[in-house]
C-alpha cells in the first residue's frame, strides 16, 4: 500500500469511530470505562490527532460490535455479503445492514415484548444527537416519543425526523417490535425515487421531465 493510500485509510478511522459511538448514543467516558482506553486517547483518535494501532482498535471493534476491517476501511473483496454482528444498547438489539459507517447506514432493530407482570410501558427516555433518522416498522407496534408527540407506528408505517429533536422508542404492545432504521450521522437524508407503476406509452413524456 502506497504511503498516500495508507494515510488516507488511517485518516478515515477517526470519523468512523465517532460515527459508531454517536449511533450507539454513548459518551467517550462510557467507552473509556468499558475498554480501558483513556478518555484523552479516545478523543485524539476520533479527532485524528492519535495514530490508530491494533492495540487500540481491537477493543473498540469489540465494544462497537463490528469487524476490524470496518474500522480501517479495508479494500472491498468483491463479495457483497455482509456479516452482521448484533449488539445491544438501551434494551434494543441492533443488527447492522451496512458494511461501512461513513454516510448513511442501516440497521434492523428489535425491541422485546413485555414480560409477564411487567405492567404498562412507560414513556420512552428521550435523547438528542446530530443526524437524521428514517424508520420503517416490519412487525409489532412501535411507540415513538418525538418531542411532545407520542406516535404508535404499526407494520408498513414509516417515520423520518431530525435526531436533534428529543426522541425515544418503546414497545407499545406485547409482541416484539422489529423495524428498519436508516441513519445519517451528519444529517444526510434518505431520498427515495419512485418509478412509474406502468410503462409509459411511446412518445409520452415522463412526469416532471420537459
Amino acid at each position: 500500500m502506497a504511503d498516500d493510500e495508507l494515510t488516507g485509510v488511517l485518516n478515515a478511522v477517526g470519523p468512523r469511530l465517532r460515527g459508531l459511538r454517536e449511533q450507539r448514543a454513548v459518551t467517550l467516558s462510557q467507552v473509556a470505562s468499558r475498554t480501558g482506553i483513556s478518555l484523552s486517547t479516545l478523543s485524539r483518535l476520533e479527532s485524528g490527532q492519535r495514530r490508530p494501532t491494533l492495540e487500540l482498535l481491537l477493543p473498540l471493534a469489540r465494544e462497537y460490535g463490528v469487524q476490524l476491517d470496518e474500522l480501517v476501511g479495508a479494500p472491498a473483496t468483491g463479495d457483497p455479503r455482509i456479516h452482521p454482528r448484533p449488539f445491544t444498547r438501551h434494551g434494543q438489539t441492533f443488527i447492522p445492514l451496512t458494511r461501512y459507517f461513513g454516510g448513511l447506514h442501516a440497521y434492523k432493530q428489535i425491541l422485546p415484548g413485555a414480560r409477564p407482570g411487567q405492567g404498562s410501558p412507560v414513556r420512552p427516555e428521550q435523547r438528542t444527537h446530530e443526524g437524521y433518522d428514517w424508520l420503517y416498522v416490519l412487525s409489532g407496534r412501535l411507540w415513538l416519543a418525538l418531542g411532545e408527540h407520542d406516535l404508535v407506528l404499526t407494520p408498513g408505517e414509516a417515520a423520518e425526523f431530525d435526531t436533534r429533536t428529543p426522541h425515544g422508542f418503546a414497545n407499545a404492545g406485547k409482541q416484539p417490535v422489529e423495524f428498519l432504521s436508516i441513519f445519517g450521522a451528519q444529517g444526510e437524508r434518505l431520498h427515495v425515487r419512485a418509478r412509474p407503476s406502468a410503462p409509459l406509452d411511446a412518445g409520452t413524456e415522463e412526469p416532471g421531465r420537459p
